[in-house]
């Protein structure tokens, strides 16, 4: 299913960020935010072990239906956090003194607040019913 594509790339991306948080957010965080105290490491790691739960939460829910009313918790939880990181990379990314690595994190993230806020309204794509209901029939 497309669905179960995405939500392992979103899985692997927020693995790859929250580890990275997680046991290097004093180097991470003062090179984004050249004034951060590296003792405020602490919050980078409380960040990470969040995105590591998440990422965690969309694994074990990977195999499922998205979309519509189909693991509407999951799909709006999705939808909540890429549009929420977005709009916070969009502020930040009009301002001048940005790095440059902002512009890479918005892409992905970007693209997963369009993908899961579509999934909220739409509902799950038509292949992902056909898959769906051969893997319910056994074959």
């Amino acid at each position: 299913m497309i669905s179960t594509y995405v939500a392992r790339i979103s899985a692997g991306l927020l693995l790859v960020g929250g580890l990275s948080l997680l046991f290097a957010s004093d180097t991470i965080l003062p090179s984004l935010i050249p004034t951060f105290p590296v003792a405020g490491a602490w919050l980078g790691q409380l960040l990470g072990a969040s995105w590591l739960g998440f990422a965690a939460f969309n694994w074990l829910n990977q195999s499922l239906l998205l979309g519509g009313i189909y693991a509407r918790p999951v799909v709006m939880a999705n939808a909540m956090f890429y549009l929420i990181a977005f709009t916070v990379l969009l502020k930040l990314a009009t301002r001048r003194d940005v790095p440059h690595v902002v512009w890479f994190l918005a892409l992905p993230i970007v693209l997963f607040a369009v993908f899961y806020g579509w999934l909220l309204v739409r509902g799950p794509l038509e292949h992902d019913f056909e898959i769906y209901r051969r893997a319910q029939d056994g074959g």
